[in-house]
């Protein structure tokens, strides 16, 4: 296949032609502008095409086989009968079998299951050495209190009933003042304890999961931005919350969060992949990871390819390969122009860690009430331990699965 037949088939499998009423078609530069087109007339008596190397050369160019390798796949032509068959693709929506006595009995047993496992984990919890000052209140009891409200989704008075429940079965020495919660929450030597317990609530799960996908998303806060260029300048601001982002790897299978990073709002995503991807490797056996194509970079490929994984990252419309390309990049560059059902069958479980934001945000809230930056991020990371944990429980009754903690240090 030459160069042309080659470049033609990845705009044909890329980009999007449009064919008009008189028989004409639409082909869209491959290297131009956004937004250049070129007319093509596949006549197989006089094919014609406005692009400069036709004009030139006044043979088949890249536009014209594009064109072709279209009408290939969408038409059929049967000689014997002398008529034309269109082939029409239906999208039938796949359903999923639902185990409801599995999901029952978890979502009734949910709470009480929650705390315990909470509690367990939180025992692995190693207490800092206080040198000086008035006695602390226990690390562990105090991350248990922290996530359990954000699980709650009650405010810091109206959750002191279940903290005194919860202290009253054992699981923690003492029940801390809702002040107590809310000013360890803005302890940033909190937050590598919370991102621990989030790893380590993910262990339960390694002969699982196999599969994982990155994505990020935003968490709004109760603080507005930029208040002063609000009131004086543009008001429209005034209705526009402040957020951080919130950057993840899960699970296609149980959803669960194998690592995590919360950032500011503006940070880019293509950066944060490389530490979820190796973080998330030393624990789990990875045979894909698949992100869309904010994530598409050679580093980022070579990451995947370095804990033998494949990636299945969404390319751009402009990409191409060239020489200053790795190898990594032309091989799935490779494999996405000329396998593509097979690409976007492995692509598609990028879906799930969409469903694993969804999951988190419509049960435990899209918003933060924390007022600092440090409770902020210490909020969303307790939000996706209680995520982590409700999965967990979920495999339980449904995979028969009996979660147990910090086996190392046993």
């Amino acid at each position: 296949m030459e160069a042309r037949e080659q470049k033609g088939l990845e705009i044909a499998a890329k980009s999007k032609l449009q064919k008009a009423e008189d028989g004409r078609w639409f082909v869209p530069s491959q290297t131009g502008h956004r937004g250049t087109y070129y007319t093509v007339k596949p006549d197989p008596a006089k094919p014609r095409c406005s692009c400069p190397d036709f004009e030139s050369r006044q043979l088949r160019c890249k536009h014209l086989f594009a064109v072709e390798y279209v009408i290939q796949r969408e038409f059929t032509f049967n000689e014997e009968t002398q008529t034309e068959t269109i082939t029409e693709t239906v999208t039938v929506k796949q359903t999923y079998k639902q185990e409801w006595t599995a999901y029952n009995r978890a979502q009734t047993n949910e709470k009480d299951r929650f705390v315990e496992l909470l509690a367990e984990l939180c025992k692995g919890i190693e207490e800092p050495i206080q040198e000086n000052g008035r006695p602390r209140l226990p690390l562990g009891d105090m991350i248990f209190a922290s996530a359990f409200k954000v699980y709650s989704t009650v405010s810091g008075r109206r959750f002191m009933c279940d903290l005194k429940d919860a202290q009253g079965k054992g699981l923690l020495t003492r029940a801390p003042h809702y002040n107590s919660i809310s000013r360890y929450l803005e302890n940033p030597s909190l937050t590598p304890f919370l991102k621990q317990l989030i790893e380590e609530s993910s262990l339960p799960l390694q002969a699982v999961e196999s599969d994982f996908a990155v994505d990020s998303s935003g968490f709004s806060t109760c603080r507005f931005v930029q208040w002063v260029k609000a009131k004086y300048s543009d008001k429209t601001l005034m209705d526009r919350h402040d957020w951080i982002k919130v950057h993840l790897m899960c699970g296609v299978k149980t959803n669960i969060v194998t690592s995590v990073e919360v950032t500011e709002p503006n940070v880019n995503d293509c950066p944060q992949f490389a530490g979820l991807v190796r973080t998330t490797g030393r624990n789990f056996t990875m045979a894909q990871v698949s992100a869309d194509k904010a994530y598409l970079s050679s580093d980022n490929m070579q990451v995947v390819a370095d804990h033998q994984a494949q990636p299945f990252i969404a390319f751009k419309a402009n990409s191409i390969t060239s020489k200053n390309h790795s190898a990594i990049w032309k091989r799935a560059f490779h494999f996405y122009s000329f396998n593509q059902k097979r690409f976007m069958e492995c692509y598609h479980k990028r879906s799930n860690v969409e469903t694993t934001f969804h999951m988190i945000k419509t049960k435990f809230g899209d918003r933060l009430r924390s007022k600092t930056r440090t409770a902020q991020i210490n909020e969303a990371l307790c939000k996706v331990l209680a995520h982590n944990l409700c999965c967990l429980i979920q495999s339980m009754y449904e995979l028969g699965i009996e979660p147990t903690f910090w086996e190392a240090a046993a």
